[in-house]
């Protein structure tokens, strides 16, 4: 299966890119730090520089791999945990916006399977967002994935922390996810007690 996977070079994405590797799937990795693409061409990704607020470019790049299946792994997240209430406006732009451009992108690409993530969790802000965010996927006939928190390497958590649950390890998550490129439209709860 041809993969285009936003998000390529989150937490989530650089996991995701070897394990549909290794299964015979295609994939373009889109990050949108020039920076990054080599790391994406490593994984075994074809990598894509593009702006999900480019929807003009989002739109040619998705059409040119032209996918079977469109992966939203985006997030606009900080780098430390305590900043993440300054980044909420950003991040809910990636969940409307950024979910809306993707969407158009799949469809002008004739892309069949659309996944999406979402949270397990009701945040402190922004669940107007997720709440949009998951309407979209699932207008569309998209997967919705809902995330526990993740934790392990290069997590907020790190390697010796456990968050409260809901959570997933984040390898574990990505294992999950990979198992889910054929599952029919709905939402989907990735956490350590599903």
């Amino acid at each position: 299966m041809r993969v285009f996977l936003a998000g390529a070079s989150g937490v989530i994405g650089v996991r995701l890119i070897p394990l549909l590797v290794r299964d015979g799937h295609e994939v373009a990795g889109m990050t949108r730090s020039p920076g990054k693409a080599a790391a994406l061409r490593e994984l075994g990704a074809e990598p894509v520089v593009c702006d999900v607020f480019d929807a003009g470019a989002l739109a040619q790049a998705v059409v040119a791999f032209g996918p079977e299946l469109v992966m939203h792994q985006l997030t606009d997240l900080p780098d430390q945990a305590g900043q993440i209430p300054e980044f909420a406006a950003r991040n809910n732009r990636i969940r409307t916006e950024g979910t809306r451009n993707l969407l158009a992108a799949a469809a002008q690409a004739g892309a069949t399977r659309f996944l999406a993530q979402s949270i397990a969790w009701t945040p402190p802000s922004g669940g107007e967002a997720v709440a949009e965010h998951e309407r979209l996927v699932l207008a569309a006939g998209g997967v919705v994935i809902r995330y526990g928190i993740f934790y392990g390497p290069g997590t907020y958590s790190g390697s010796d922390r456990v968050p409260p649950p809901p959570r997933i390890q984040v390898d574990e998550a990505a294992r999950r996810t990979v198992a889910l490129l054929t599952a029919p439209s709905g939402v989907v709860v990735v956490t350590e007690d599903q």
